[in-house]
């Protein structure tokens, strides 16, 4: 009996199934919990199939606790897939869905697949999510490698910019605790054929951070060293975020912190920045490049800042680094050598702030509560068991003079002293007095730029340079980046450079101010301002809040850029009831002998527009009660009178542009019609063109030899017959208006021209114009007094005896 090729087919296919071990299981996944069956390779014939319809694809996720038969189409699936178990945890401000993250061991139908076990871990409010692993702890290692348990844990947090990988973890280790802001996982990574260590991992709500994410770590008992990577390593930090290390430390131990396999990026703005924070200290600032200090105060956090990176060249490096962290016990004195031959008239001060720690400090070998280093010595200093909590380290400078012959001649640079890094804390803070002679004047000048005072909602970042006057009272707090450029006190002054929360100076090393001692000014204040184009600047009276003393004077010297006009208006305004005099504001123009604003204690003080540099003057009176005090907002903007000058200005010459736009083309068309003209031949030799009033009349029409009236100084000579007496004038002193050629110099064919017909004598124009007449003396004869003149009637008959003369022949 023979078998048709189908079944045979069948047969075969049935024995290679059974043979290859072809897999086929019933799935039911817990609720919450998500399978995802995927093939690492691509375009592999391998086939997973569930349901009942056997529909087979790369990939499968099933969902619910419903059961599924899982079926796949290859002998060895475990070679090409990889399983992965996902349950989602959220947590709200009080608890999470789950507090517990623990991974099935009874997970036999994958045993021979690389399986992942994933707890998404989501916050809905402004609390981070935690997760401890305190029972096992965790170490982080390099990418690249292994753990030799083979179990490795992941922790990433998901941002809108995408992923960051926060590490690769193994079991046992220094790191207890991690917290994610907003959203995140926690993986970990079984191979096959590996049994799943069932470790709990403690879920909850953490606290409020404001970095990326934070990492606990807990140092042991004795000497350990451990390892920390930036997140991402080896690639970039993420661009301008932050991340924190939390070192929980046992006391009487030294950790130092060093920088390994350190790549910067090229910073578009702000700087990259490692920062050292502890409980009751202030905060240490320190660049990614410096040495970085030993810290010997218990618990503390290191905060790694990144930059905003330049990513637009190819290539271009981003942040990473590793962080090894070695702790070793302090039970050792620590040595210091302060020299300060280099600061001239600074000296050094350290106090023991907490009398109950057992922190010792020596100098010179000496034991002492309080130490300071004299300005230009060396000292050798020992400190055993001391905290940076346990110690304020200041510095403080003099610079006086008797006489004003006798001050600096140069401005006398304030700068923040370097010292060594073996001092247990940084320098808090370093003070100069200046004390100027009798009446004279400290005037202070900023080296890092323009200064700007600190007000509530607009204080000091880093460091904060206050002006103290010797009883006690606050000139102002300024840090820069302002539009103050000089501040002129009549009065000695202290200035106090001081760190800003906790931060240590970020500007050792770096002058801050120049000082001089100067001749008296007459303000008690006078800060010179100088504002930039469109910007709007606040500037309080001295000591505010406080008000100003009784009496006191202050101005402000303010240069406007070209083009801009001042707007001022006076907030937070406060006037007191005056017993003597008044307060009074002003604003006066540099080049104006009269005020544009005055305003005293009586009158309401409102808005004024100032279109050039200007002085703001305030003074106090002597308050029965009350203080003087106000902010005035100066807000730089373009000047609108000139605006309207320069429009107005602008449509006067697009009109005249205009006008003479028209004008050219008429002339241009007139000029265009001229050119048609006929000229006309006399046979007596005289050429002339016609125009438009038609032929030149004789003489006989015309009226050119009429006259309406004679004046009695003037004699026109060419109507008098040849020969005739003047009476007055002689031929000498007749009037030659003719302005064509004299009768000589006519041609004979001239003569016989026809009397009365029009002829066109051309002028010379190198001929001058003809002089003015000659007056009689008694034309220029001066009235004087006392002096009996020709009687009226006199000259009238001398004017008609003219006037007969000069009348034509035949005349009527």
């Amino acid at each position: 009996m023979s078998l048709s090729p189908v079944p045979l087919c069948f047969l075969l296919f049935c024995f290679v199934f059974a043979v290859s071990g072809f897999q086929s299981m019933t799935l039911t996944p817990e609720r919450g919990t998500t399978v995802n069956i995927s093939s690492e390779a691509t375009g592999s014939l391998c086939k997973v199939c569930a349901g009942e319809r056997q529909e087979c694809d790369n990939s499968l996720l099933l969902k619910g606790d419903t059961p599924v038969a899982v079926e796949f189409n290859c002998p060895r699936p475990e070679d090409e897939f990889r399983v992965e178990i996902t349950r989602d945890i959220e947590c709200t401000t009080e608890a999470c869905s789950d507090d517990i993250m623990q991974a099935d061991s009874d997970v036999d139908p994958w045993l021979d697949f690389h399986r992942r076990f994933t707890w998404n871990l989501k916050d809905s409010g402004p609390k981070s999510v935690q997760v401890d692993f305190t029972k096992t702890g965790l170490r982080q290692i390099p990418p690249s490698e292994t753990c030799p348990d083979m179990h490795t844990y992941t922790f990433k947090a998901f941002q809108a910019t995408g992923t960051v990988v926060l590490g690769k973890y193994c079991r046992t280790g220094p790191i207890s605790s991690g917290q994610i802001l907003n959203m995140g996982s926690f993986s970990l990574d079984v191979p096959p054929g590996l049994e799943v260590q069932s470790d709990q991992f403690a879920v909850s709500v953490g606290e409020e951070i404001k970095s990326l994410a934070k990492i606990t770590v807990s140092l042991p008992h004795g000497t350990s060293f451990s390892e920390l990577l930036s997140p991402n390593f080896p690639e970039s930090f993420p661009d301008d975020d932050v991340m924190e290390w939390y070192f929980v430390v046992t006391d009487k131990k030294r950790v130092a912190i060093e920088f390994l396999d350190l790549t910067e990026p090229r910073c578009l703005k702000k700087e990259t920045a490692a920062e050292y924070h502890s409980k009751g200290w202030r905060a240490l600032v320190m660049a990614l490049t410096d040495a970085q200090p030993v810290q010997n105060q218990g618990e503390f956090s290191l905060i790694l800042r990144n930059c905003e990176m330049d990513r637009r060249r190819a290539g271009s490096p981003g942040l990473s680094l590793k962080v090894k962290v070695t702790s070793s016990l302090a039970s050792s004195p620590v040595l210091c050598r302060v020299d300060l031959r280099k600061m001239k008239g600074l000296s050094l001060h350290m106090e023991r702030l907490k009398s109950a720690s057992e922190c010792e400090m020596k100098m010179n070998s000496v034991t002492s509560e309080k130490i300071t280093v004299p300005s230009g010595s060396v000292s050798l200093l020992s400190f055993q068991d001391c905290l940076p909590q346990d110690i304020n380290v200041t510095a403080s400078g003099v610079i006086a003079c008797n006489q004003l012959k006798d001050c600096p001649k140069f401005p006398v640079p304030l700068t923040v002293p370097s010292l060594p890094s073996c001092l247990p804390s940084p320098l808090s803070a370093v003070t100069w007095a200046l004390r100027p002679p009798l009446h004279g004047t400290v005037e202070l000048s900023s080296s890092i730029g323009a200064l700007r005072q600190s007000l509530p909602g607009r204080s000091c970042n880093d460091s904060v340079i206050t002006l103290t006057e010797d009883d006690g009272t606050t000139v102002g707090r300024f840090c820069p980046q302002g539009a103050i450029e000089k501040v002129q006190i009549h009065t000695n002054v202290s200035v106090t450079v001081a760190r800003v929360g906790g931060q240590a100076l970020r500007l050792s090393g770096k002058s801050l101010l120049s000082a001089s001692l100067k001749e008296e000014i007459a303000e008690r204040y006078i800060f010179t301002v100088s504002p930039k184009r469109e910007e709007s600047l606040l500037l309080p009276t001295p000591g505010w809040p406080a008000g100003m003393e009784f009496y006191a004077t202050v101005s402000w010297i303010v240069s406007l850029p070209p083009k801009m006009e001042a707007h001022l208006r006076f907030v937070n305004l406060s006037q007191p009831k005056c017993a003597n005099r008044h307060t009074n504001i002003r604003v006066q123009r540099f080049d104006s002998l009269e005020e544009d604003y005055s305003r005293r204690e009586d009158e309401a003080a409102d808005e004024v527009s100032v279109s050039e540099s200007f002085y703001l003057n305030m003074s106090n009176c002597m308050p029965e009660s009350g203080d003087f005090k106000v902010i005035t907002e100066l807000t730089v903007q373009k000047n609108q009178l000139l605006i309207i000058i320069v429009s107005v200005v602008a449509a006067l010459v697009l009109l005249f542009i205009a006008v003479l736009v028209v004008v050219c083309f008429v002339i241009k068309k007139k000029k265009k019609k001229l050119d048609h003209q006929v000229s006309i031949y006399n046979p007596n030799g005289a050429v002339f063109q016609p125009r438009h009033n038609g032929f030149p009349k004789t003489r006989e029409d015309n009226e050119s030899h009429v006259y309406a009236s004679i004046e009695d100084t003037l004699v026109y000579t060419h109507l008098l017959r040849k020969g005739a007496e003047m009476g007055i004038y002689t031929e000498s002193d007749t009037y030659q208006s003719f302005p064509g050629q004299a009768d000589s110099q006519l041609s004979k064919d001239d003569d016989k021209l026809e009397t009365g017909v029009y002829r066109a004598y051309p002028s010379s124009p190198q001929q001058a114009p003809p002089p003015l007449p000659n007056r009689p003396p008694s034309h220029n004869q001066a009235l004087v007094d006392n002096v009996i003149y020709q009687a009226q009637s006199t000259l009238d008959e001398s004017s008609a005896k003219m006037t007969a003369r000069l009348e034509p022949e035949g005349g009527n």
